[in-house]
């Protein structure tokens, strides 16, 4: 089959043709996905979202295809979000876009959670908010030397959507509670370590891959057919992972009671070898949104509990108060926008946090 096109031509500011931002290929029985807007990282565009998803629902009924590959035309990144700018412009114009944007998107990666095919995810690159959503849906998550994965929402006022409430907190102990109150990014052996990642393969390879994957002898079960051509070129383990050292240090203190007590407390006690480590974290925390630390954190732990619908839903109750009552406005403003990088966060401080306002934001979806 040939490339399809599939999300609508577009111009730029001075009216010339862009490439198209989402590109569709069937070859030897896979369908290909690729993220084509390099130059904005692939950030997702609500145009995006509804071409992914109107590709995958075709493809879930076609026979000839047994199975997805998502991929991206960057090395420097898979998927690094949302394209929070024109969300922000949105809202700031009264549109609906940005309210359009997340239930759509949701609906797309549980899409992913659930398709009836094997979806492999070629995680090459930065794979950050939205990307980790359309990927952590996948059955084949595929990392390189380049990837670097996370969910970095709190720095820019938000919270760890996309099934983050679901995937974070299925991490063992409290190393996703870390990934998603901090918003850090970890390489390809943090990655397999904490299941966001099933196999390591070198960048190089992948043109190999491509090759091997339009050549291959399918047997009647696809996934295992995926999994023994990964088998060939990748692993499932890498030594030295950072967050295994770390493990213990994090489950002592994100298991405390709020953040302003994760805050104390590192700054404060000494565990092992892990000072230098803390007041790192401490500092960058204190650069985060009060409030987006403090929602994530009771979203994380209400999370663990909750099935993978339920998390959505919940991420979406939250979205709605979001843009009124939240601190991404500010957060795009002071990063993107202004580009000032002193966002002015409402509260200021985790001090003058009530666990009251935080427990506003939860009110009508009681677990």
């Amino acid at each position: 089959m040939s490339s399809q096109i599939l999300s609508p031509r577009h111009q730029d500011a001075d009216g010339n043709d862009m490439p198209d931002a989402v590109l569709a290929t069937v070859r030897n029985h896979v369908g290909h996905l690729t993220l084509n807007r390099a130059m904005g990282l692939n950030a997702l565009t609500l145009d995006m979202v509804r071409a992914l998803q109107e590709q995958l629902d075709a493809w879930a009924v076609d026979d000839e295809v047994y199975a997805v590959v998502l991929r991206s035309n960057s090395e420097k990144a898979f998927c690094a979000g949302g394209d929070i700018r024109s969300l922000y412009d949105s809202h700031k114009n009264g549109q609906t876009v940005h309210l359009d944007f997340f239930f759509e998107e949701y609906a797309l990666d549980l899409t992913i959670h659930r398709y009836r095919k094997p979806v492999m995810a070629l995680m090459n690159g930065y794979v950050l908010g939205g990307g980790m959503g359309l990927a952590q849906g996948a059955d084949l998550r595929v990392v390189t030397e380049r990837s670097r994965l996370g969910m970095p929402e709190v720095g820019i006022g938000y919270f760890p959507d996309v099934g983050g409430s679901y995937f974070l907190p299925r991490i063992p102990g409290e190393v996703g509670i870390y990934l998603g109150v901090t918003g850090v990014q970890i390489g390809a052996a943090d990655a397999l370590y904490c299941g966001l990642a099933d196999w390591h393969l070198n960048s190089t390879l992948l043109p190999q891959l491509d090759k091997d994957l339009d050549h291959l002898t399918w047997n009647g079960n696809a996934l295992h057919d995926l999994q023994s051509l990964l088998a060939k070129h990748g692993v499932q383990q890498l030594p030295n992972a950072p967050l295994q050292t770390l493990r213990p240090v994090i489950d002592h203190f994100f298991a405390l009671p709020d953040v302003k007590s994760i805050v104390e407390q590192l700054r404060a006690v000494s565990i092992a070898n892990s000072h230098e480590w803390a007041l790192i974290t401490a500092d960058l925390m204190d650069t985060r949104s009060p409030l987006a630390m403090s929602v994530t954190l009771e979203m994380l732990r209400r999370g663990r509990h909750l099935p993978l619908e339920a998390c959505f839903e919940l991420e979406l109750h939250l979205d709605r108060q979001w843009f009124e009552r939240g601190d991404l406005i500010e957060g795009v403003r002071a990063l993107l926008i202004d580009k000032d990088r002193n966002p002015q966060w409402s509260p200021p401080t985790l001090r003058a946090l009530s666990p009251e306002y935080v427990a506003s934001f939860f009110i009508g979806h009681e677990v």
